[in-house]
């Protein structure tokens, strides 16, 4: 089990109290750490969280308009491992995880978290409650959602095309609360920079990498 005071630091973080506190274990409960305690995993959790999700960015999406094939990119592009591993990461709720091991485990462990958590408050709570949060978490990410250019990519196509070196990115602001930070990240290139924000540093660096690509290639001088 959790200890009580780690309990309480999540449902701070997560926003949600819960009833069973031992359903919030199981979320957070690896399969390393369950094979070797003979306890359950939260993979179960996470298949119907994974579904859970789906079915939340599906309604969400419809609502706002679109062909089904911009919004089947959009949903795959706002429920895939990176968006909810960042959301885990950025809450800090992957240092709680039970693990055997030294290792904290990384990438699709730290996702499924994410999953684990939207069933395991939908079982607790109901589906209103594990709406509000998956939209919650998500937020960031789905205001970034809608546009997929890979500008950082772009940025560095442009540089590299007219041997100018690569652009440099830095952290400069993080503000608002713990758990739901917002960062402003500025990009450097070519005597330029810019500044973009997002809930997490990949999306803030995304926005401060189009902003200055506006403003070189507005430049006119290179």
């Amino acid at each position: 089990m959790l200890p009580s005071d780690a309990v309480k630091e999540i449902e701070r973080r997560i926003g949600y109290t819960f009833s069973d506190k031992s359903l919030l274990t199981a979320c957070f409960t690896h399969s390393s750490y369950a094979n070797e305690h003979g306890t359950e995993s939260n993979e179960r959790l996470e298949f119907l969280g994974d579904a859970l999700l789906g079915f939340f960015a599906a309604e969400k999406l419809y609502g706002e308009g679109g062909d089904e094939g911009q919004m089947t990119f959009r949903r795959q592009e706002l429920v895939s491992e990176r968006p909810l591993r960042e959301c885990v990461e950025r809450a800090g709720l992957d240092g709680f995880l039970l693990h055997a091991g030294r290792e904290v485990p990384g990438g699709k462990a730290v996702s499924s978290l994410f999953e684990a958590l939207v069933a395991g408050i939908y079982l607790d709570g109901g589906i209103e409650k594990a709406r509000a949060f998956a939209e919650k978490m998500l937020g960031p990410v789905s205001q970034d959602a809608g546009d997929v250019r890979n500008y950082k990519g772009e940025l560095q196509e442009f540089l590299q095309a007219r041997g100018l070196e690569k652009a440099v990115y830095r952290v400069a602001l993080r503000e608002g609360a713990p758990h739901m930070p917002t960062f402003t990240v500025e990009a450097s290139a070519a005597g330029q920079s810019a500044l973009g924000r997002g809930g997490s540093k990949a999306s803030a660096e995304k926005q401060a990498a189009k902003a200055l690509l506006i403003r070189l290639q507005q430049a006119g001088e290179f």
